[in-house]
């Protein structure tokens, strides 16, 4: 029976182990308070702790990203009028999307460019734009934005592919007068 109990000891010991010093035993550094940052000094502005918390922006604009593309574009858009960082470029091609969607392309536009202004690799923002462009019937302008997707990240990722397949399907539907 000793030899059984010590072959079942030793898992046990390197579980109660392992459970010490990966999250059992208090980490020091956690229990200290942050230090407080005075946000109204221009040197502190840019600092993580002086911007709006955006994980729960982040997780609005996941939200309504999956409203948008299940057809529920007006509660995507209410939905995203609840982001407090409202210069995220996420939010920004977000709505830039939904107002697309609910037949506003002119109105959509703003957005998109306000997003590009901030982020000009943003690719999903260029491919929604270049589809914005197809429904203003501006081939040129969505093949310039098809052009900035190769140029940004190569004409194998998913929004080039996107918009190359949008942009087909336009000049199969609109052959060009000879």
């Amino acid at each position: 029976m000793a030899c059984i109990g010590s072959v079942f000891a030793r898992p046990f010991t390197a579980i109660f182990a392992a459970a010490f010093l990966f999250g059992a035993a208090p980490a020091l550094a956690d229990d200290l308070p942050a230090p407080k940052i005075d946000c109204t000094k221009p040197g502190n502005k840019k600092k993580a702790a002086c911007k709006p918390h955006r994980s729960s922006d982040d997780a609005v604009i996941n939200g309504a990203y999956w409203l948008s593309h299940t057809g529920k574009h007006a509660e995507a858009r209410a939905l995203l009028a609840t982001v407090v960082d409202q210069e995220n470029p996420r939010f920004l091609n977000a709505m830039g999307y939904t107002t697309r969607k609910l037949g506003n392309v002119d109105g959509a536009l703003p957005y998109y460019a306000r997003a590009l202004e901030i982020e000009p690799d943003y690719v999903q923002v260029r491919e929604y734009l270049g589809e914005a462009f197809l429904a203003k019937g501006d081939l040129a302008h969505a093949n310039e934005q098809l052009s900035e997707i190769a140029r940004r990240c190569g004409t194998s990722c998913v929004s080039f592919y996107n918009l190359k397949k949008e942009v087909s399907a336009f000049e199969a539907a609109h052959p060009a007068n000879g």
